[in-house]
């Protein structure tokens, strides 16, 4: 591992659903800090704008990447036609690779890491203009929208890392596991909270070993 434990690996992050790029980045410090020698994370906002909860205080919504109705509205049990604001959000990953890029993966956190399921899926059929070489999913689930469905045809052979609380109550493991099976060789880590991104001890040797394992990748193809 000499040589290979010096390169940073560069991950653009996916927030979840109701959330921004600096609101996801204010939540995960301690798992930033946990990683901040082997990774330099790279937050992004999606570009929809999501309506505000009845009786918000502030009157933000925060963003998503899709809609599963035409209201502008989301709900991941949804199995609906509509996908309304998906090219748009699919257009600004393309940009923050373009812009900011490049990636060495991408880490997404609920309606995030089901973008980046549909991400990977693209990616397996050829079908972007950038590249990444593995993902991080926490608290993923399979899209339910109708047009999302050919993107699971062909199992993701990019290396992934998923991650899911037993104790979930926004996306429950079942969601979370169902996703499993689109993958080749998923690692997991399964842990006992909910919907959050776990960043204590008990977790940290299975990140960095599945981030050491991408630095060898990656260094790989660069060298």
């Amino acid at each position: 591992m000499t040589g290979v434990q010096n390169k940073v690996l560069r991950v653009l992050c996916l927030h979840g659903y109701r959330q921004t790029g600096t609101s996801f980045r204010e939540k995960t410090g301690a798992f930033r800090k946990l990683l901040k020698k082997s990774v330099e994370f790279v937050f992004m906002t999606s570009p929809l704008v999501v309506p505000p909860l009845e009786g918000s205080e502030n009157g933000d919504g925060g963003s998503g990447w899709w809609f599963s109705r035409p209201d502008d509205y989301f709900r991941a049990q949804d199995e609906s036609d509509c996908v309304k604001g998906y090219e748009e959000s699919l257009a600004a990953v393309e940009m923050q690779f373009q812009e900011n890029g490049p990636f060495d993966g991408i880490l997404g956190f609920s309606q995030g890491a089901a973008m980046l399921g549909l991400i990977c899926g693209l990616q397996q059929q050829g079908k972007l203009s950038y590249s990444f070489k593995f993902a991080i999913f926490v608290s993923a689930f399979k899209s339910r929208s109708i047009p999302h469905q050919d993107l699971y045809k062909e199992k993701i052979t990019i290396p992934t890392l998923h991650v899911f609380g037993e104790t979930d109550q926004v996306i429950q493991k079942p969601m979370s596991e169902e996703i499993l099976e689109y993958f080749h060789d998923p690692q997991v880590l399964m842990h006992p909270g909910g919907h959050f991104i776990p960043a204590t001890g008990a977790q940290k040797s299975a990140y960095l070993k599945f981030l050491e394992n991408m630095c060898e990748i990656c260094n790989g193809e660069h060298s």
